[in-house]
């Protein structure tokens, strides 16, 4: 049976790795997008800094990108940003790819 156990003590330790670099790809993706956001918004480095971790945490709102998105759309409708969703899923997108690639460079 220790073999059993084994392979079961693996896959779990695989999935908690797994999972914890899903949520630091996000968390990266999200502080990104954010600071892209502040670049349109025109804010200054320290108010984009104070910007992305107000993004970060709007995330732990509900599940999936939606918070993200209500807040991105939000934030830059009301400094006068023309953009649409479809547009801030974009960035996500792009930043979640570029979230990948620094985590993975280490």
């Amino acid at each position: 049976m220790t073999t059993f156990d084994d392979r079961e003590r693996a896959f779990e330790t695989q999935f908690a790795r797994e999972e914890d670099l899903a949520f630091r790809v996000t968390a990266r993706r999200n502080k990104l997008v954010a600071h892209w956001a502040a670049g349109l918004m025109k804010l200054s480095a320290d108010d984009a800094d104070a910007y992305a971790k107000s993004v970060v945490q709007a995330d732990f709102e509900e599940a999936g990108d939606a918070d993200v998105v209500r807040k991105l759309l939000g934030d830059l409708a009301a400094a006068g940003v023309e953009i649409d969703e479809a547009g801030i899923r974009r960035a996500l997108d792009e930043h979640a790819a570029e979230a990948q690639r620094q985590l993975s460079a280490g």
